[in-house]
């Protein structure tokens, strides 16, 4: 057995107000499978990095097994090479046919080992990449969201693989994989870090009962200090009312009081004052008791909606629908659907199959203005050509959306988001005040309002986005792999959302659980 011990680790970016971890201890058998997981911004990465020596910090990290993390880096000179050659860059050690074993293990094809790196797909730089991650001896594997982007059978395969795998250390906030693969978790509270036998719905359910036992305490101690502090106020009234009488009165009104009662009075005001402070003592262990009990909780509050309701009951139809970008082929073909009001509809389908240009054309027949922002409102319309990737969009059969229909768009991609968060909300003409809120419900801290947006995380610029669509009321919401890198406290928070508001949505998103709770249709492409 080996271990990776952490002990007193204290780390924090220069010029941050907080540090990122303060005085952490705790300890990870190396032979573990252990999954990473805490609210986007709290440290995973930073973690990760501390663990291969690209900060200083005060404390220790000992192990006596290599470091190797996924994803490799990959520039833009390297994107004509191939996987084979880079291989040896990012891993020296590693040997040929290991990595041809790996892939085997996956059912994946050697073969793309030596195609140049700018033809594969995502999934297939995934899959390349980590069995030339597993391909080496003696080391403890540090993997960093390994199953963004990719689809439904690229999950499944990754998802295979890293259960037949041990000894790594995977961040991920996909449930499914995290259930299936871990077998411990290492999670990044509040205020702690916690180390615990089992997956992540054991986790979670763990956690339920210690939060729902911890909300309990602390309404206990409250009503406690309320009662001792309400007893503690009627004594100190009457020892000092007491006390007030001790000197002086009047031989009339008081005929059966002599000089003598005073000793007397001040006897029985020393007995209250002491009363008085044995409930003060009392007060300060019950608040000694009840510090800490909410640290850790998740506080996930809830967020609000606002769907419009459209005079149509259809407000898209697709009928024998094909689409493609020139006349030999056809990225779809023969989709029919009607998306009715409160339908949840989630296109299903592997990676390149036709979600987004499908999201695309819809858009484009709406009206949707690129430029605008993300709203769409037909009667309105002017041009639509300032939407990518439409310019050479060839469809056939009808695709039909209502008019006057207002829309509400995420993009998957998140690279032109810079500048900062006022900037931002005035280019989409929205609340800033309200917009503030919105990202503090979805964990933001202050210090964050003030950096520029392409300096956040990818989770963080996700957040931006859907903060920016809840706030756009619509009729439709069009939402394209929205939950990539996002946390998942901040997933179970945006289900309760659409379980609450059923708004009218289209979407694509490759999270099981998501689209199991959510879908009220799902379109196969």
């Amino acid at each position: 057995m080996s271990l990776l011990q952490v002990s007193d680790l204290t780390f924090g970016y220069p010029g941050s107000f907080d540090n990122v971890f303060e005085n952490v201890s705790f300890s990870i058998d190396t032979d573990w499978k252990t999954g990473f997981i805490g609210r986007n911004g709290k440290g995973k990465t930073t973690f990760l990095n501390l663990l291969l020596g690209k900060y200083e910090y005060s404390g220790s990290i000992t192990t006596n097994k290599f470091f190797d993390y996924f994803p490799y880096k990959t520039e833009e000179k390297d994107l004509d090479k191939t996987m084979d050659e880079m291989s040896m860059e990012w891993k020296s050690n590693a040997e040929g046919w290991k990595i041809i074993c790996e892939l085997n293990n996956m059912g994946v094809d050697p073969e793309l080992l030596y195609r140049p790196i700018k033809t594969l797909s995502h999934g297939e730089r995934t899959k390349a990449m980590l069995a030339i991650l597993f391909s080496g001896d003696n080391e403890f594997l540090l993997i960093d969201e390994p199953t963004n982007h990719l689809d439904k059978d690229g999950r499944e395969i990754i998802k295979n693989y890293l259960a037949q795998k041990n000894g790594f250390i995977l961040v991920s906030h996909d449930r499914d994989l995290l259930d299936a693969v871990s077998d411990h978790m290492l999670i990044l509270n509040r205020s702690s870090i916690e180390v615990m036998n089992g997956n992540f719905s054991t986790w979670w359910e763990n956690k339920e009962r210690a939060d729902a036992f911890a909300m309990a305490e602390n309404e206990k101690h409250k009503k406690e200090i309320g009662k001792l502090t309400a007893s503690m106020r009627r004594t100190d009234s009457w020892a000092k009312k007491s006390e007030s009488t001790k000197i002086g009165f009047d031989p009339i009104k008081e005929n059966d009081r002599s000089i003598s009662t005073r000793s007397f009075i001040g006897a029985k005001t020393k007995k209250m004052q002491s009363r008085v402070k044995n409930f003060e003592k009392r007060i300060e262990r019950e608040i000694e008791e009840k510090e800490g009990l909410l640290n850790d909780i998740e506080k996930v509050d809830d967020l609000r909606l606002n769907p419009l309701k459209h005079h149509k009951k259809c407000i898209v139809e697709c009928r024998d629908f094909s689409l493609g970008y020139s006349e030999e082929s056809r990225v779809l073909s023969g989709i029919t659907f009607q998306l009715e009001q409160g339908d949840i509809l989630f296109l299903n389908g592997e990676n390149g199959c036709g979600k987004s240009s499908l999201i695309k054309a819809i858009l484009k027949n709406a009206g949707y203005l690129h430029d605008t922002g993300d709203i769409a409102d037909t009667s309105k319309l002017q041009d639509t050509s300032a939407l990518p990737g439409t310019e050479n969009m060839i469809t056939d059969g009808k695709l039909e959306t209502a008019s006057g229909l207002i829309i509400s768009y995420i993009d998957q991609n998140t690279s032109d988001l810079k500048g900062t968060l006022a900037e931002f909300t005035k280019k989409r003409d929205l609340d800033y005040s309200l917009f503030l809120t919105l990202l503090r419900k979805l964990d933001f801290s202050r210090e964050q309002f003030e950096s520029k947006i392409e300096d956040y995380s990818e989770g963080q610029k996700k957040k931006v986005l859907i903060a920016a669509s809840l706030l756009t009321p619509a009729h439709l919401y069009i939402w394209d792999e929205p939950l990539n890198y996002i946390d998942v406290f901040s997933r179970m928070q945006i289900e309760k959302l659409i379980e609450t508001y059923m708004p009218t949505m289209i979407v694509v998103e490759h999270d099981i659980r998501f689209r199991e709770k959510l879908a009220t249709k799902i379109e196969n492409l």
